[in-house]
């Protein structure tokens, strides 16, 4: 029995194959095993290849890999692409319509699934054929998927239903009657509750925000963000709430801290692209201090790059963009729960500082899907800031009241539209306490080292730091590894291996990435043999942004920008061969 089997099924785009392999990674993840699905898919609707990859284990797990048991080819183009990821004795499920032609060392299993989806009157049920053969490939029960197509197609009446299920069926008997005993056992789901929800990041961080009280959310559609405008879409009417869309991204940014401007909690969603038409506007609200908050789901860059590709490349753009200088803050998830809880802590910092907070999340963590434990409202808090009482303003009078007054934290109260004599002038023009435009020298240099001076230091929330690193690992690593985003699931893993083989290694996932947690990483390095920082571009950009801020020692990198994911193996090995390098054997 496995501990931990990995399924693929590849096709053509527009074939229906997102639907199978959402089919199966529900099921799956139902039965109580841990998942973490991920696919790969062309700029385009229709025509092209696409693969899904759905890893389920007894143990939770949260990277790419890069062996497969059994792989499902609804095409030869997919054989040819995909065959060679086949674990030895791997098994190669193929529709026999196609004539399937396999490499001479692999296990072909094939059977004609359009004739019997044909027989059955529709080419659709194909999906639900390769389905049931590979559950009989993979030593998976059938009566999970035939229990979720009673569910997904009950309203579509008993006919569907039951066409669905004899598509599973013949499926599943096809695969037996060939593969006789060359299949695959998974090992019964881990004895705990099972009580586990399927979800991605995208969706993932608007449930977060609905948590957290916005109310708002201003977008226009670009890949791979548009998952967080349609999902909010769904959800906020719900709740009160309105999910707009918007003709670009500068009107998108501009209604969103308008929205804020109002007090109502509002944030946007894109991709690189969409941060670069967005710079000017969050100077904007940099200028006037209005809290916003902005999901970046990174993707291939340059222009159009690759919409549908991983990398982590916007750093540079998240942090340091625009004209100007102007405070902002930057996290970075790399879970499916921490996207949940950074979209709320989001909002409480934008709130608090008075300043654009920007979530760089990633293609990764965006789109692909994990099991997690299901999310607690109660884990949510919500902090409005620093806010002028309505009794206070009466107190005031009018014309009284300064919005951007001297305060030793750099952040002053702000009033809400409607509070009587709470009126200021917001301008994104340099202004003094009133919001009244000013180029007075003496007032530029206060204001500009006011707006700033609220970043210099670690964040706060009601006097509590805000960890900028979570760290795992050996006390005092021979091997030390940074990363961000969703690769921190593959470097983990190959921390473990690395571990496994008489390396001491550690791991500190960066959650913050500004302001840089100087004090949090420096300590960590200089307790650390060697130093690699783990990331998807080409310049190293996180690891150059630590070396601008002061942090210095034995610092390496370890890079990927070819538009996949890391695995585990992978960062081990090229870790590895680097201490090789440096003349540092590895025990």
């Amino acid at each position: 029995m496995l501990e931990e089997i990995v399924f693929k099924i590849g096709g053509e785009q527009g074939q229906g194959l997102d639907s199978t392999a959402d089919t199966f990674a529900t099921v799956v993840n139902r039965l109580g095993y841990w998942v973490y699905y991920y696919k790969t898919f062309q700029s385009r609707i229709k025509g092209g290849h696409t693969d899904f990859t759905i890893r389920l284990a007894r143990k939770r797990v949260l990277a790419a890999v890069p062996r497969v048991h059994v792989l499902a080819a609804m095409d030869q183009e997919s054989i040819d692409l995909l065959s060679k990821e086949l674990v030895n004795n791997g098994l190669l499920l193929a529709d026999a319509h196609f004539k399937p032609t396999a490499p001479a060392n692999v296990d072909l299993i094939a059977f004609d699934m359009t004739a019997i989806a044909r027989e059955l009157g529709n080419p659709i049920y194909r999906g639900m054929v390769a389905i049931g053969a590979s559950a009989a490939l993979l030593g998976i029960p059938l009566q999970g998927f035939k229990d979720y197509v009673a569910q997904r197609f009950s309203r579509r009446g008993r006919d569907i239903v039951e066409a669905n299920w004899t598509a599973l069926q013949r499926g599943w008997d096809e695969a037996k009657k060939l593969a006789g005993s060359r299949t695959f056992e998974m090992a019964p789901p881990p004895e705990d509750d099972g009580n586990r929800i399927l979800i991605a990041g995208n969706e993932a961080m608007v449930l977060g925000a609905l948590a957290a009280g916005c109310r708002a959310v201003f977008a226009y559609p670009i890949t791979p963000a548009s998952e967080v405008l349609e999902t909010a879409a769904k959800l906020f009417p719900r709740y009160g709430g309105v999910a707009v869309q918007m003709e670009d991204e500068l009107s998108a940014l501009a209604a969103a801290v308008g929205a804020q401007f109002a007090g109502v909690r509002a944030m946007t969603a894109t991709a690189g692209p969409g941060i670069s038409l967005m710079q000017e506007n969050l100077g904007w609200a940099g200028m006037c201090e209005i809290p916003v908050v902005v999901i970046d789901t990174q993707r291939g860059g340059p222009s159009t790059g690759m919409p549908t590709k991983h990398e982590q490349s916007d750093l540079f753009a998240l942090c340091l963009g625009g004209h100007g200088e102007a405070p902002r803050i930057v996290i970075a998830p790399g879970t499916v729960e921490q996207a949940y809880a950074d979209a709320a802590l989001a909002f409480n910092l934008a709130d608090n500082y008075h300043c654009p907070v920007l979530i760089a999340s990633d293609l990764g963590l965006a789109h692909w899907k994990t099991s997690v434990p299901p999310f607690q409202l109660s884990d949510i808090t919500i902090d409005r800031g620093p806010l002028v009482s309505t009794e206070e303003l009466l107190h005031m009078g009018r014309n009284v009241f300064q919005r951007y007054a001297r305060t030793e934290t750099g952040v002053s109260p702000r009033s809400l539209p409607g509070q009587p004599n709470g009126q200021y002038l917001a301008s994104g023009s340099e202004h003094g306490p009133t919001g009244k435009v000013t180029e007075d020298p003496a007032n530029r240099r206060y204001m500009m080292d006011r707006r700033l001076r609220r970043l210099r230091g670690p964040l706060e929330l009601n006097g509590q730091p805000v960890p900028g690193v979570r760290y795992s690992g050996d006390e005092n690593p021979e091997v030390l590894l940074i990363s961000y985003g969703s690769p921190i699931g593959a470097v983990w893993e190959g921390a473990d291996i690395l571990r496994g083989e008489g390396i001491r290694t550690g791991v500190a996932q960066v959650r913050v990435i500004q302001p840089m947690p100087v004090q949090e990483l420096q300590p960590l390095i200089d307790r650390a043999g060697h130093t690699f920082v783990v990331e998807n571009n080409a310049l190293g950009q996180f690891a150059f942004l630590m070396r601008a801020h002061g942090i210095h020692g034995r610092i390496g990198s370890v890079l990927k920008y070819d538009g996949t994911l890391f695995q585990a193996d992978e960062v081990a090995s090229r870790v590895k061969q680097a201490l090789l390098t440096e003349g540092v054997a590895a025990d």
